[in-house]
Order: structure tokens, then C-alpha cells, then sequence
């Protein structure tokens, strides 16, 4: 069993199970480099061991959390898009259509940010 398997089979229900399973499949996808790992009770990707994105299951929603700086770099497009954000999240309510064009311009950005990064977090 994979990492990502594992994670979608804590998904009861169907429909947001299969959004979810389009959604890792894309990461996957578009992103090969990226390794996924569960820290946290949640889905993280990682590249070179350093933080990338963090997916997490609510009853409502579902969250993505790229790091504050990510975020605040993307602020106006999240908005734009409908989802409610905080400093260190983005929610996305289960009825709601992922926008994947910034969901690939936030893990972009992070890769690229963060081609350095000696640590699994920013400082």
C-alpha cells in the first residue's frame, strides 16, 4: 500500500474520496519529484526532505497548507478563487472545484523557493 492509498481510504465518503484521489493523482502527475509522507495526521509532500504542501481532511472541507509565505504571496488569487485561508492554510469546502492552475503555481513557487532549504520548514 502506498502512502497516498492509505490516506484516501480514511475518506468515507465516496464523492469526496474520488476528489481527493484526482487531486494526489495530479500532485503525483505533475510533480514526480515530490515524495509524499504522512507526518502529522496528514498528507505532506516533500522535496529534498523540505516541506512542499500539507493536505488536510476535515468534515467540511479539506485543507491545503503551503506555508504563511506561500499564502500571503497568493492571497488575491485564493480569494479569488472562493476559498476561506488563514495565515497557515487554505480551505476548500467538499462541494467546491479545485482550481489546479493555483494549486500547480503554489507547490511551483514552494519548489523553487525552497531549492535551497536545508530544513523541513521555513525559519
Amino acid at each position: 500500500m502506498s502512502v497516498v492509498h492509505d490516506f484516501l481510504l480514511d475518506i468515507v465518503d465516496p464523492d469526496n474520496q474520488q476528489k481527493m484521489a484526482a487531486l494526489t493523482t495530479y500532485v503525483n502527475e505533475q510533480f514526480p519529484n515530490l515524495v509524499p509522507v504522512i507526518k502529522w495526521n496528514q498528507l505532506m509532500y516533500t522535496d529534498h526532505d523540505t516541506f512542499i504542501l500539507g493536505i488536510s481532511l476535515a468534515k467540511a472541507h479539506f485543507a491545503l497548507a503551503p506555508e504563511a509565505i506561500t499564502i500571503n504571496l497568493k492571497a488575491s488569487d485564493i480569494k479569488a478563487a472562493g476559498y476561506a485561508y488563514t495565515d497557515n492554510i487554505i480551505k476548500i469546502k467538499w462541494n467546491q472545484d479545485i482550481k489546479y492552475d493555483l494549486l500547480n503555481e503554489i507547490i511551483s513557487f514552494n519548489i523553487v523557493d525552497k531549492q535551497d532549504a536545508t530544513t523541513f520548514f521555513r525559519k
